[in-house]
């Protein structure tokens, strides 16, 4: 694979890095002049009070004000993403756009009916993971609550519309698995994308299996790559680290990934039929905080997932209503 070299930004768009939590560290919000002298922003950033105050330096520093803003413009809803969103739009009632399954994921996740905070430690300790683990997890979750309010009212982009960002023309492409609904913008004339968390240059994005949302997470994932892989891209804008050329390379890169880690899963539920906390365990270590916990654990579930659908390996319930995972014998 060749080497997913950094690239400098174009004339009419800048970079804005939004602090986030570790290991992460900031996340990568863009900002598109319009020819008219305004702006759309695309992935604001989570909100705190630190992070607000960001957003007004970083406007300043190009002679630029909240006024500005024409419309802003998600690739998914995850707080690193989505969070500021509504607190910007209360401020200047510009129009938040994302795609309708991403505000109802958000929904799902943080709605005045959501209950994640309470199915997804149950559902980890079923698979296996420790008491103590799960309520951390819980815990965890619950905080993520201030970095998203308020939600903002949508209108959504469809699969295959065209938005006008930044004076260029932008194909909304949807794909899933690191978020349902996830959106990635590509502009053919230029060969740019902005890839949001589909793609990224020098880490995996995560791919998570949660209860109540998408059951095939890693299939949707990988079917995304290959349809995004096939896109002429020459430089991409991803959520995080830096933008990066070689882009179809990088979507082969993942792909394999993927392919590695399911066939390292695989030899180890071979060995003996175990838990997704211990093959979580066994892949990612035991000394995980409890945000990379969340990550790991679910990723572990999505790929066994896959196995289940591939036929390589079956669930099974224990007398406890704990599940285990061994290999699935052909008839």
């Amino acid at each position: 694979m060749k080497r997913t070299e950094s690239i400098s930004m174009p004339a009419g768009m800048h970079r804005v890095k939004i602090t986030m939590a570790f290991p992460l560290r900031w996340v990568n919000s863009y900002v598109l002049h319009e020819p008219d002298g305004t702006i759309t922003i695309v992935d604001p950033g989570p909100r705190s009070a630190e992070t607000e105050q960001e957003w007004h330096e970083a406007l300043a520093d190009h002679n630029l004000t909240f006024q500005d803003i024409r419309q802003i413009v998600l690739t998914h809803h995850h707080p690193d993403h989505l969070g500021l969103s509504g607190w910007i739009q209360q401020q200047t009632g510009v129009p938040v756009r994302m795609s309708t399954r991403s505000r109802q994921e958000a929904d799902y996740m943080w709605g005045t009916e959501a209950t994640i905070n309470t199915i997804l430690p149950e559902y980890y300790g079923r698979h296996g993971m420790p008491e103590d683990k799960t309520q951390q997890i819980r815990e965890h979750m619950e905080g993520f609550i201030s970095q998203i309010t308020p939600l903002p009212v949508v209108t959504p982009i469809e699969d295959g519309e065209w938005l006008v960002m930044g004076g260029k023309k932008w194909l909304a492409v949807e794909t899933g698995g690191h978020a349902p609904g996830h959106l990635s913008f590509y502009a053919p004339d230029s060969k740019e994308i902005l890839c949001g968390d589909a793609v990224l240059p020098q880490i995996s994005p995560n791919i998570s299996l949660q209860p109540g949302s998408d059951d095939q997470p890693l299939l949707s994932y990988m079917q995304g790559l290959h349809r995004l892989g096939a896109l002429d891209v020459e430089a991409a804008y991803p959520g995080h680290r830096n933008p990066f050329g070689h882009f179809a390379d990088r979507t082969v890169y993942l792909l394999t990934h993927h392919e590695e880690r399911l066939q390292k899963m695989m030899e180890k539920i071979l060995e003996v039929p175990t838990s997704a906390y211990d093959i979580c365990v066994f892949m990612f270590g035991d000394r995980l905080g409890t945000h990379q916990l969340r990550f790991a654990m679910s990723e572990t579930l999505a790929h066994l997932q896959e196995l289940i659908r591939r036929k390589r390996i079956v669930q099974e319930q224990q007398l406890d209503s704990k599940f285990i995972f061994r290999e699935h014998i052909q008839d």
